[in-house]
This record gives C-alpha cells, structure tokens and sequence, in this order.
C-alpha cells in the first residue's frame, strides 16, 4: 500500500469546484433510463451515450473522476481511445464499480446486504491494470421504523462488508468510495433519517478503525438527512443542510479528504440546492462536494433521446448541470442559474 499515492488520488478526487459523475448504472438499470426516453439498450447505444458525456468539452472544470461500471470501462470512444485513457487525459480520475448488488439478507425481512467480495481482490487487480484509480461500493440502508429497520445487525453486516472491501481496494493502491446509503424511500420523517444517518455512520467507522482503512485514503459517499420520499412533511433546504451538516460532524472523522454526496432520488434542482445550502453554513473539516448519477444526468438523456443529431445539444445540458454542481461546491449556485439550461439547448 502506497499511502502518499491513496492520498493524492482521494485529493485530486474532492477538488475545490470539481465533483464526481457516477456512471455506472448496470445494464438494466440504464435499460431504465433508455426505456424512458424510447431508446433500445445496446452495447452500442450504452457506449455512445457514455461518450457524449466524457467527451463533452470542458467538463473536466467541474468533473474530477467518473464512476465506471465493468462494461464502460472496458469500451473505447469512436476514435479507439479506451475510455479510462480518455478521462485521465483530461485529469479526471476512472473509478469502478465492484459491488454486485445488494440481496436479501438471510432471516432479517426488509433488509439487505451487499455483496462482491468473493475474488474481489483479483477484479481490482485487474481493474488497476485498466486505469480504474478508485472503486465505489454501495451498501443499502432501509427504514421502517413500524418493522425495527434498520437492525443492529443489518448495520454491523454492512458496515463489515464495507471496511474489508475498502482494505482490499487500498492494498492495491485504489482509492475506495465507501457508500453508506440510507434510502429516501418511505414515509419516515427527516429526524428520523437523522438517528439512522447517525447510527450508520457511527458503525461505518467503528468497522473502519478496525479494519485498520486509512481514511486519508479514502472517500465517503453517503446520503444527505432528508425526509422519506412518501412523507407527509418534507424539510425546508435550511432544515436538510443543518442536520446533515449536525450529523456528520458527530460521526465522521476529520482526517477523511471529502464527503461527495449521493442524490438519493432528488432532483437536478433539489441536489443542487441542497449541496449549495450545506456548503454555505460555513468552512467544514472535508471538502463536501457531489457524486451525482441522475442528477448530472436527466437533463443531458432528455436532451438526447437516441439521435446523434442531439449530441452537441445533449453535451450543453450535462456541462450545465456539472457547471451549477461546481458552483454548489462553494455556495455560490444561485436559482436563477437553472434558466440558462433553456438558452442552452
């Protein structure tokens, strides 16, 4: 393990103005996303759309890495250029995916586990030899206060799961994303998500220290404090910003480089604001910036819709959205900021 290289890479990763972009739907989830805007999910129209976004020009002032899923990362742009060569040619970081999915976990109803550990350490092996500098593993947290959920052990089993995949990751000199999520779904009010936030991020790190993770060497990918999706009173931006910024101050330690928050479902407009707003309460002990999937990336597929004609056209609306993004890093995004999108296209 390379400690001064981990370091540099999780530094360049939470770049002042610069954000991450996760793009590494699987195959049936951005079958999805095609589905949506009536486009058939091929090798072809997957790899296609991905270089409409890693080719646009200039996104490497508000982009610092690009999540990868197994297929993208092992596809080339029109010219030949492998793709994890294209990126770090513009200075932004590949990264992976290595997780394969979050399964029932055995005799806790409701609750999952993620998993992908088996021959893990072989697949970063290979993953380095690609480019990938990072890697990303998200573990799912539900809540159900009605059922007890989370579960004590539902926490400790995740929480595990992510240390031993974040050891792993750093004895190959890959930066690993640890992604606690807990789900927006539901009806749960945002206090709610508070005690859960708090009591997962408590857990995550006790499993860290443990595993001996160096977190100078790491990222943390979690969800902002925000009320369920179905929940009759949804919290204020002000009210969402100071409980997240409450919570992760009590749990995560100052020597991790940057907190880059998952969407979580929100909005474009809702991810943004809410990223603004906690980064204007003030200096923080990591740099808070965004590792944003649909929130980066609805405005460019609805701009798209399949026809190459709309490429440019597509490429105006991310650069836009990783513009406000970056902007948000600082508190300096402002409302209005979201009309430039319609004088874009």
């Amino acid at each position: 393990m390379n400690k001064n290289e981990l370091r540099s890479i999780a530094q360049a990763m939470v770049a002042p103005g610069k954000g991450i972009l996760a793009a590494d739907e699987s195959t049936s989830t951005i079958k999805k996303r095609f589905d949506a805007i009536k486009v058939e999910s091929t090798e072809e129209t997957r790899r296609f759309y991905r270089e409409i976004l890693f080719t646009a020009k200039g996104c490497e002032k508000h982009v610092s890495g690009v999540i990868f899923y197994d297929e993208t990362l092992r596809q080339k742009s029109s010219d030949g250029t492998p793709f994890p060569k294209l990126l770090a040619d513009k200075g932004i970081v590949p990264g992976i995916k290595v997780d394969t999915g979050a399964k029932d976990l055995p005799c806790f109803p409701g609750e999952k586990i993620t998993e992908g550990l088996d021959g893990l350490r072989e697949r970063l092996i290979e993953y380095h030899g690609l480019g990938a500098r990072f890697a990303k593993w998200r573990a799912v947290i539900d809540i159900d206060t009605a059922k007890g959920i989370p579960s004590d052990y539902a926490l400790a089993a995740n929480a595990e799961a992510l240390a031993r995949y974040a050891t792993l990751c750093q004895e190959q000199g890959i930066v690993p994303i640890v992604e606690p999520e807990v789900l927006m779904d539901g009806a749960h009010s945002i206090e709610t998500c508070y005690e859960v936030t708090c009591r997962t991020l408590a857990v995550t790190f006790a499993h860290l220290f443990r595993a001996r993770v160096e977190l100078e060497g790491m990222v943390l990918k979690p969800n902002m404090v925000i009320a369920g999706k179905k929940a009759k009173t949804q919290a204020t931006t002000e009210q969402i910003a100071e409980l997240t910024v409450r919570c992760f101050r009590q749990h995560v330690p100052a020597a991790v480089p940057g907190i880059v928050f998952l969407s979580g479902g929100q909005s474009e407009e809702e991810a943004t604001r809410n990223l603004n707003t906690i980064n204007a309460l003030g200096k923080h002990p990591w740099e808070i910036s965004f590792s944003y999937g649909r929130a980066l990336q609805q405005s460019t597929l609805d701009a798209w819709r399949g026809n190459a004609k709309n490429k440019e056209a597509a490429q105006r609306a991310y650069l836009h959205r990783c513009k406000l993004n970056g902007l948000a890093r600082s508190g300096k995004y402002k409302a209005e900021m979201e009309k430039e999108l319609v004088a874009a296209k």
